[in-house]
C-alpha cells in the first residue's frame, strides 16, 4: 500500500542548522517535499524564518533541560569537564506529543535529539502514541548508553558498563549501566524503524545488543546537486579571497581545532609534504574553513588561509569550487557532509580508512583513502590527487557518484520505502 499522498512526516532534531546532523534532517526535509511528502521539521534551536521549521516554545526551558543534564554529568563524572560533551544521559527534554505538529503527523522522525531536546521518557511517550516512529541515526548513540563515538570499545555488543568515559569507569553507582537499561526497557516493549546514514554504522549498530529484534537499515544522507556543483574556478576564487595560481588543499570543520577531525594529522602531512617536495612550499596552500581556524595556519609549512566559520550556503559552495582537494582526516566518521558536498562540487577527496568514508571515496578513482591515523599516507594521497592523477577524470567521477547515490531523489525514495513499511506494520497491528 502506498500512503505518499497524504503523509504527513514530523522531523525532530535538536537544532535546525548547526551541526552535521541538522543539515543532513534540513536537507531530507527538502529532498522529501520536493518528491511529494509533507514534511515539517521540529527544533529546539530555530535560526530562521523558514515556515517548514517548528521551533519550541519556550527558550528558556530548552536551556534548562540542556543545563541539568550538564549538570547531572558533571557531577557523575566527579567535577571533570574532560569528556563533558561527549556522553548524553537523556534525563531531561520537552514532550512534545501535545503540540499540533506532532498531532497532525502520521509519522514521527526523530534524528539527533540530545543535549536537551528529548528525554527517554520523551522518547517513550512518543512510542505510547501509537505512531510509527523512524530513528535516523547520525551517530552510535542510540545503540549504546550514553556515548556518541565508541572507538575501540565493543561493551555495547552485551551491555554497556564502566564506561571509559566516567572516572575509574564509572564504578560507582553505574551511570552509563543505568541508562542501558533505560533504553533497553524502552525498546523492548516497541518497534522502531532505524536508518543509519553509513553502511558502517548499521553494521556497528547491528551489533548492539540493545537493537536486538529491530530493524536497521542504511539510507544515506541526500543533497541538493542543483546547488553542489561544479563552477567556474576562478571567479569562485576571487569571490571568496583565495588566490587562483596555487593547489589548494581545503579542510572543513564546524570548530578546527576538534581533535576527533584530524587536523593534526594533516599538520604532519604537509610537514611531510614540504620535506619531500620543497617546491611545493612556492606552489601549494591550505584553506581551513570553519571556527577558530587562524588558530592552526601558524603550524602549517604552507600558506594559510584561515576562512572562519561560514554558515551561507553559497559562500560554502564557492569555496569549494576554488580549490583543488579537499582532506578530512577524521579519527571518527559517519557520513561526512563535508566530503558529500565536496565531492558534489566535483573536488577530489582525500580522508582515512574509517567509518563511512571509504563508502563515500572510491579509493583512487574519486580520491585517495589513506591507511587509519597513517600522516605519511595521507601525504602520499594528497600528492598523488595534487600531482599524479587525471584530475578532470576524477572530478567527473566524484561528481556521478554523489548523482547516483545521494541525490534528493534517490535518498527520498528510500526513506517513503521505510515510511510505508512503518506504516503499514502500524496498520497490521491495528
Amino acid at each position: 500500500m502506498n500512503y505518499l499522498c497524504s503523509m504527513r512526516v514530523l522531523i525532530v532534531n535538536t537544532s535546525e542548522n548547526t551541526g552535521g546532523a541538522a543539515v543532513a534532517a534540513n536537507r531530507l526535509m527538502e529532498a522529501l517535499i520536493n518528491n511529494g511528502v509533507k514534511a515539517k521539521m521540529l527544533v529546539r534551536d530555530k535560526s530562521t524564518d523558514c515556515i517548514t521549521v517548528v521551533g519550541l516554545k519556550s527558550a528558556f526551558w530548552g536551556q534548562w533541560h540542556f543545563l541539568w543534564e550538564r549538570l547531572v554529568i558533571y557531577l557523575k563524572a566527579h567535577f571533570s569537564k574532560q569528556h563533558l560533551f561527549e556522553m548524553d544521559i537523556a534525563n531531561s527534554g520537552t514532550d512534545i506529543t501535545g503540540l499540533p505538529e506532532f498531532k497532525e503527523a502520521d509519522l514521527i522522525h526523530l534524528h539527533w535529539i540530545n543535549q536537551g531536546m528529548l528525554s527517554l521518557k520523551n522518547i517513550r511517550r512518543i512510542l505510547e502514541s501509537g505512531k510509527p516512529v523512524v530513528w535516523t541515526m547520525h551517530d552510535i548513540w542510540p545503540a549504546t548508553a550514553i556515548c556518541h563515538i565508541t572507538f575501540d570499545c565493543r561493551s555495547f555488543m552485551g551491555e554497556c558498563q564502566h564506561c571509559r568515559l566516567l572516572p575509574q569507569g564509572g564504578s560507582r553507582s553505574d551511570m552509563a549501566n543505568k541508562v542501558w537499561h533505560q533504553k533497553k526497557a524502552l525498546y523492548s516493549h516497541h518497534n522502531i524503524s532505524f536508518v543509519a546514514c553509513s553502511k558502517w554504522l548499521a553494521a556497528e549498530a547491528k551489533k548492539s545488543s540493545l537493537l536486538r529484534g529491530q530493524s536497521v537499515v542504511n539510507i544515506p544522507n541526500p543533497i541538493d546537486t542543483r546547488v553542489f556543483c561544479p563552477g567556474d574556478r576562478q571567479s569562485a576564487a576571487q569571490s571568496v579571497g583565495l588566490p587562483s595560481d596555487r593547489h589548494i588543499i581545503l579542510f572543513v570543520s564546524q570548530r578546527a581545532t576538534n581533535p576527533n577531525k584530524g587536523m593534526d594529522y594533516l599538520v604532519q602531512a604537509c610537514q611531510l609534504l614540504a620535506e619531500q617536495h620543497p617546491e611545493l612550499k612556492e606552489t601549494t596552500a591550505v584553506a581551513i574553513l570553519g571556527g577558530h581556524s587562524d588558530e592552526v595556519t601558524g603550524q602549517l609549512p604552507f600558506a594559510a588561509f584561515p576562512l572562519g566559520y561560514v554558515n551561507d550556503t553559497r559562500h560554502i559552495v564557492q569555496v569549494y569550487r576554488s580549490v583543488d582537494v579537499f582532506v578530512l582526516p577524521s579519527l571518527s566518521e559517519n557520513l561526512p557532509n563535508t566530503i558529500m558536498e565536496a565531492m558534489s562540487c566535483g573536488v577530489p577527496c582525500v580522508g582515512f580508512r574509517v567509518g563511512g568514508i571509504p563508502e563515500m571515496i572510491d579509493h583512487q578513482k574519486n580520491g585517495y583513502v589513506a591507511n587509519y591515523r597513517d600522516a605519511a599516507d595521507l601525504a602520499k594521497g594528497l600528492y598523488w590527487v595534487l600531482h599524479e592523477a587525471d584530475t578532470a577524470q576524477m572530478s567527473k567521477d566524484a561528481v556521478r557518484k554523489v548523482t547516483v547515490s545521494y541525490s534528493q531523489t534517490a535518498v527520498a525514495s528510500r526513506y517513503i520505502e521505510v515510511y510505508n513499511q512503518a506504516l503499514a506494520f502500524k496498520h497490521y497491528k491495528i
